[in-house]
């Protein structure tokens, strides 16, 4: 139950291995008109018990037999955010478990090392949400460190970007901020120094489309698909000249994320112009996924 997005899985777990069966995400936009405010808005509220109704009914009919849901940051940093999951377990019947910034990290660790084949070398894990922006550090054997940062994509869109297009006082104003809230992550980078940066899901999904659209690549429902660094300067400056409406005409594009893309490429460029990568990899596996690895403890 992400900030700007809820997704439902549905797997079946035998002998140590999952099989995902049913994937659906809908836009709820939690965060909306009150992230910032650590208020979770009436109308928010409307989507996400209508939302979390309909996964019910899913669930339902589909048979399944455990039902786990997790509440990420516009839900655990709301002071209405328990009357919210309140509200949800009586109308939906499912149960809201709130994890913590380091839980979702391990998680996405989780997701992120089933669908890439990490190495012993270490890699930037960066997952890029709508309430937090969580980096983690790791190899395919361990984490060797992990933060949560109150900076995702909502709360950067509503604090920050007051002009579509983009204007560069804006871009300036959010490096500014970045190289503030961030020094921590820098300081990590320096001790264990990772040459490869994995994107997890969201934004870099919708990235990793744009490439392959721009390339005539097929689009494939993998754990792993494609994208360069200069695939993503390209982009980048692609969507800092263009309103609402002209990215939408960019192909791979989707509604659910054109708003949030700039702020969110402001950040990753951000990363890029400060830290050395010599390749970027795209999981499409993320918290989610790695719960369905912990349950199926790989």
């Amino acid at each position: 139950m992400g900030t700007n997005t809820f997704h439902l899985l549905l797997a079946n777990i035998d002998e140590g291995q999952f099989t995902i069966t049913h994937r659906e995400k809908v836009p709820v936009k939690i965060g909306a008109g009150g992230i910032n405010q650590n208020l979770i808005t009436e109308e928010a509220i409307v989507r996400a018990l209508n939302t979390m109704t309909a996964f019910k009914k899913t669930t339902t009919e589909q048979g399944v037999d455990t039902i786990l849901a997790f509440g990420t940051s516009a839900l655990r940093n709301a002071t209405n955010g328990k009357e919210v999951i309140k509200r949800i377990e009586q109308e939906s019947g499912i149960e809201t478990l709130l994890i913590s910034g380091l839980q979702e990290a391990e998680y996405i660790y989780k997701g992120a090392r089933a669908a890439i084949a990490m190495g012993n070398e270490a890699s930037l894990i960066m997952d890029i949400g709508g309430g937090s922006v969580e980096f983690i550090i790791g190899n395919e054997k361990e984490i060797f460190w992990s933060h949560s940062f109150e900076i995702g994509g909502q709360r950067l869109l509503e604090k920050f970007q007051k002009h579509d297009p983009i204007l560069p006082d804006e871009i300036e104003n959010l490096f500014q901020f970045f190289s503030l809230e961030l020094k921590l992550l820098f300081d990590a980078l320096k001790i264990h120094q990772p040459r490869q940066l994995i994107g997890s899901s969201g934004t870099f999904d919708t990235l990793s489309d744009i490439y392959c659209m721009h390339n005539d690549l097929p689009l494939r429902d993998l754990p792993e698909t494609p994208l360069t660094i200069n695939a993503f300067e390209e982009i980048y400056e692609e969507l800092l000249v263009k309103d609402r409406a002209a990215r939408m005409q960019i192909q791979g594009m989707i509604e659910m994320r054109v708003d949030m893309i700039v702020v969110a490429c402001c950040l990753i460029k951000f990363l890029l112009s400060n830290y050395s990568f010599q390749q970027i990899r795209v999981s499409s596996y993320s918290l989610k996924e790695g719960v369905l690895a912990g349950l199926a403890g790989e």
